[in-house]
């Protein structure tokens, strides 16, 4: 018997036992199908091909709330391997249904629907508008509200998903009122629920000026540069991450920061971390200084270039050097006084031997054209 045929028994047997009379074993049977399918796309795709998936939807709007957390598993489980398995899940239905248990009495269902929205939402925006047509963000943004730290995480998490793959999309997250509810949470004391959060309002701010001066308007300053010193990396890189996509918008969007005392938390936040960690908060550096010669010398001030000059030294990994050398020539191309504050820091004959040096990437020799 071949490996394809042992996985077509499986799956039927399990089938089978989904319409069991007994509620523990459907329960135990739907376990086993997400965990199956978890494990690999092939799984995956053997749970869609044995017509598993429309028993799964019916059963999940009937069944009692430990069959709907585990039917939720399975849809998760298959949805996050790939857009097509997404698809799939969306094809047979599913999305109405997850949505309904949005606003189950139990917790952990409204998780679970939650988790298997975001692995759908997040492969791209076709996905993410089926996602959002089916009513989801409205009641993400009700969950994101609820007392549970789990459940708060994944649905800011399903709303960071949905808005990162366009304006429209993100437009609709801040439609259904969800950048005020995030933006009171950023001094929350979980760190995994920060760094969703701060990931989400990065996801909405990224697209577009509008969009970024709404997150502004929440007054996430400066309470978000608090954030800059949280034990946490992934908070770290994720606030610094927030404030470069505000920033890189317009002049004035940079200025705000400036004088926010964003320079300087971030410039402190950079000489704190390693790695890539560091990489959005140099690259924030870069496009405020790139904006005018007063946010330029707004960094210099705040002694950027120094700590600048340090990334591009001690850091191994060509990419960060590469963003350094890049913010760096931001801030030197004004004018010769700011060219002057780059030169002092001997930054100059480091440059010079990474471009000359046979080991530096093309990306990291094309930055010191730019």
């Amino acid at each position: 018997m071949s490996q394809r045929q042992v996985l077509q028994g499986v799956m039927s047997l399990l089938r089978t036992l989904l319409l069991d009379v007994v509620p523990t074993i459907q329960q135990t049977a739907a376990l086993a199908l997400g965990r199956l399918a978890n494990y690999n796309d092939d799984l995956a795709e053997a749970v869609v091909k044995c017509d598993i998936l429309p028993q799964l939807v019916y059963s999940l709007a009937e069944q009692n709330r430990f069959y709907k957390k585990a039917a939720a598993f399975v849809l998760r489980a298959v949805g996050k391997h790939s857009p097509q398995l997404a698809q799939a899940i969306v094809d047979c239905g599913a999305l109405d249904t997850l949505v309904i248990c949005l606003e189950d009495f139990d917790p952990g269902v409204k998780e679970a629907a939650a988790w298997a929205l975001r692995y759908i939402a997040r492969h791209n925006a076709e996905l993410s508008q089926a996602v959002v047509d089916a009513g989801a963000v409205p009641l993400l943004v009700l969950c994101i509200q609820e007392p549970e730290i789990a459940l708060k995480r994944i649905a800011a998490s399903a709303l960071s998903d949905i808005a990162k793959h366009s304006p429209e999309l993100a437009q609709t997250v801040v439609d259904a009122g969800a950048v005020a509810h995030l933006a009171q949470m950023i001094l929350n004391p979980d760190a995994k629920l920060k760094h969703q959060i701060l990931s989400a309002l990065s996801q909405v701010s990224k697209h577009s000026v509008d969009l970024a001066e709404m997150v502004v308007e929440a007054e996430i300053f400066p309470v978000v540069l608090t954030c800059l010193k949280d034990k946490d990396e992934y908070v770290k890189k994720n606030a610094s991450t927030l404030i470069r996509e505000i920033a890189k918008h317009t002049p004035e969007l940079s200025q705000l920061v400036v004088n926010a005392g964003g320079v300087a938390a971030v410039i402190d936040c950079i000489g704190s971390c390693k790695g890539n960690t560091r990489l959005p908060g140099i690259m924030m550096l870069g496009y405020v200084a790139a904006h005018s010669e007063n946010l330029a010398m707004a960094v210099i001030i705040s002694k950027g270039v120094p700590q600048l000059s340090v990334c591009l030294s001690e850091e191994p990994e060509d990419h960060i050097k590469a963003a350094a050398a890049w913010a760096l020539g931001q801030i030197g191309r004004h004018t010769p006084e700011h060219a002057r504050a780059v030169a002092v820091t001997n930054a100059l004959p480091v440059l010079l031997s990474l471009y000359m040096s046979t080991e530096s990437s093309e990306d990291l020799q094309v930055k010191f054209w730019e």
